[in-house]
């Protein structure tokens, strides 16, 4: 028989992107929330283990890959003609994770920045599904709020 309060593991199909404090958009799939430290080797003349140090090295963020739904809202594809236009908007803004009842549980907060790559719609004269947008937001920080 199991004691205390069960604790679930969140859903990820409640989520959100905020850019600034305004929601932006209903998102169908959100990737890219993926950070590595490169490690850096280091060893002296006069260490008595034979062998290397590693140490922290550059923290790298990936691009944060977001698909939605075209509508008629072009604000997105606004954001990414600075881009083309030589003078590319840079935005702070979040990734939100909510529980089933929408309350913010996570929040994954990122720093300047850009669209990189803007993807329109497959299409295809046979099929049902839905048209796609698809944008790649480059970061250069991703910081986990609590």
């Amino acid at each position: 028989m199991a004691t205390g309060d069960r604790k679930d593991p969140y859903r990820g199909y409640n989520f959100r992107l905020e850019l600034g404090t305004t929601a932006v958009a209903g998102f169908r799939e959100c990737g890219g929330l993926s950070f590595t430290t490169d490690p850096v080797e280091y060893r002296e003349g006069t260490d008595v283990p034979v062998h290397v140090r590693k140490l922290t090295g550059i923290h790298k963020f990936s691009n944060l890959t977001l698909k939605r739904g075209m509508t008629q809202n072009a604000d997105l594809f606004k954001w990414y003609k600075t881009v083309l236009d030589g003078a590319a908007e840079r935005r702070d803004g979040s990734v939100v994770l909510q529980d089933e009842q929408h309350n913010d549980v996570m929040r994954w907060n990122f720093e300047n920045g850009w669209i990189c790559k803007w993807e329109g719609p497959m299409m295809n004269a046979t099929s049902n599904d839905v048209a796609l947008e698809s944008i790649e937001i480059c970061v250069e920080q991703v910081l986990l709020a609590t």
